[in-house]
């Protein structure tokens, strides 16, 4: 039977993994916007992916409980921005309802991750909680 690998580094999450690729998807589609947008929806919607796997970086290393949900709850809070930011693109026509979909489904993997991610890390700091 084969060994689950140990976790060591932030980019061992499979968290991080899938919202790192939703950050290149959200580069690519951006890419193509109206240059005018360079320093608007461009930049906000590249900022927000960013985020999300800043902070479970960030919060990775941290030895307090306190934080590292801190840190993974904001870069739940930038999910939860970059999808209200997708239908802003798609709704103005900057991307296709095909390209929507693909970024969309991904960016709902991410969610369902990062709240397993997030009720485990709690469940450390509550162990007889119910979430």
């Amino acid at each position: 039977m084969e060994q689950e690998k140990k976790i060591q580094f932030f980019t061992d999450l499979r968290v991080w993994q899938e919202a790192h690729e939703l950050v290149l998807m959200t580069y690519q589609e951006t890419k193509q916007f109206l240059k005018e947008e360079q320093f608007g929806l461009t930049s906000q919607m590249r900022r927000a992916a960013v985020s999300i796997t800043s902070n479970i970086a960030e919060g990775f290393p941290r030895q307090s409980l306190k934080e590292k949900i801190q840190f993974y709850s904001m870069s739940h809070g930038s999910l939860t921005e970059l999808q209200n930011q997708l239908f802003i693109a798609r709704d103005v026509g900057y991307i296709s309802p095909q390209e929507f979909e693909e970024i969309t489904t991904q960016g709902v993997a991410v969610h369902k991750l990062l709240n397993a991610f997030l009720k485990k890390t709690r469940s450390f700091q509550f162990p007889d909680a119910k979430f």
